[in-house]
């Protein structure tokens, strides 16, 4: 039975909240349920996780002050103080920082034991993606090959090599860092941070949550639209699908910047009849699409950091064909709870997709119940605070030891 802990849970707080934004709050949900007293230091830049944050820096989405409040905020430093004075945290737990708060959130917590979290590149990458203008993976440590393989102008480079000085310092302060998988765990280690991977938990079905596969084909996908996601890949797999099964259906959940551009290849495919698109939606909307689905399709031309798709589908007993480089290889076991493929291979997507809507995979459209039972408990939010805490303890007896 670990005692009780003052837990200072810093993070940014985006102007649209996401995965990060809700992850964020099931810790802070789940410590306090634990018996742990919580504390939430965030920016302003986004709700403040609607208002409910205990102390909140300046932050803004506008471009000309972010230029200089990602190197240094000042108010962050502030509010870090501010809160390590009152507070008195026994840990600090560290999540996003690079976004608006900037690495100088932490330097009050220097006399403060830190547990740091990472669940995406952008520590290590300034695009955030390790992804090329090719779309190929990136091999290389960030540095000139940013500016001279194209992914930022030469001013944004410069103006990033400044905030990546303060961002590897930062890295570095931390007495633990926690990677959110074992795929992130060995890209932090090619960049000289030492970690341990934690996954993160996943959100179970709604109760009113029935599968029941569709007659025809129908396959999800469900994601930023966003270069790395890999949906004009998908959508040009699904077309060569579609010549010779015409009932196979495609939904579309989700938005971002390339929605036009998705939407005007699904038009000159003429595939408007097949696809549709849904934007965001409620998870109980989602749960609506996945109960009916053949497989999800997580096209990643990246390597997702973990993919948390993918588990959310398999509990959900639906099937997955997804990219085999990156977080997914970790959650989704091939020919058990979905298929593999190369990322950015069209055909051996075109392939998996076919195997599905053939029959050949998964001709139930339905998982093993014992492989749905396994990735439940892996993935269970109660398993993921019990060990979260135990990271915590040992960190903050180490430090008093």
């Amino acid at each position: 039975m670990f005692q009780r802990l003052r837990v200072l849970l810093v993070t940014d707080w985006m102007p649209k909240p996401g995965g990060a934004e809700a992850y964020a709050d099931s810790i802070r949900v789940g410590l306090t349920a634990a018996g742990d007293s919580v504390r939430l230091l965030t920016s302003g830049a986004g709700s403040g996780a609607d208002g409910t944050a205990d102390f909140v820096a300046y932050g803004t989405t506008r471009r000309a002050a972010q230029v200089g409040l990602q190197i240094v905020n000042p108010f962050a430093t502030h509010q870090a103080w501010r809160a390590v004075r009152s507070f008195q945290p026994d840990v600090a737990l560290v999540h996003l920082f690079a976004y608006h708060l900037s690495p100088a959130v932490l330097w009050p917590l220097r006399s403060v034991p830190t547990v740091m979290m990472v669940h995406d590149y952008k520590i290590i990458c300034p695009l955030g993606s390790k992804l090329l203008p090719t779309g190929e993976i990136c091999k290389q440590h960030a540095g000139t090959i940013c500016w001279r393989a194209g992914c930022l102008s030469l001013p944004h480079w410069v103006r990033d090599w400044i905030r990546y000085v303060g961002i590897g310092r930062a890295i570095r302060q931390p007495h633990l860092v926690l990677a959110c998988s074992r795929h992130m765990q060995r890209e932090l280690e090619a960049h000289g941070i030492a970690s341990e991977p934690l996954a993160l938990p996943v959100a179970g079905p709604g109760h009113a949550f029935e599968r029941k596969p569709s007659r025809d084909p129908h396959f999800v996908f469900c994601g930023r639209l966003s270069v790395e996601k890999g949906v004009p890949l998908l959508l040009r797999a699904f077309a060569r699908l579609h010549e010779h099964m015409p009932l196979a259906r495609l939904t579309i959940v989700g938005d971002g910047p390339l929605r036009n551009e998705v939407e005007n290849a699904v038009l000159a495919r003429d595939l408007h009849d097949a696809v549709t698109f849904t934007g965001w939606l409620h998870p109980a909307g989602v749960d609506r699409q996945l109960e009916t689905a053949w497989a999800l399709v997580a096209p990643s031309l990246w390597a997702e950091p973990l993919g948390m798709v993918g588990p959310e589908a398999v509990i959900r007993s639906v099937p997955v064909i997804a990219s085999s480089t990156g977080g997914f290889a970790e959650t989704i076991e091939d020919e058990v709870s979905g298929l593999l493929f190369p990322n950015g291979d069209e055909l051996a997507l075109h392939r998996a997709l076919e195997r599905v809507a053939t029959g050949t995979a998964f001709p139930s459209h339905l998982l093993d119940p014992e492989v749905v039972a396994r990735v439940t408990r892996s993935f269970s939010i109660e398993r993921h605070i019990a060990n979260l805490r135990a990271h915590l303890h040992r960190v903050v007896d180490r430090v008093a030891s």
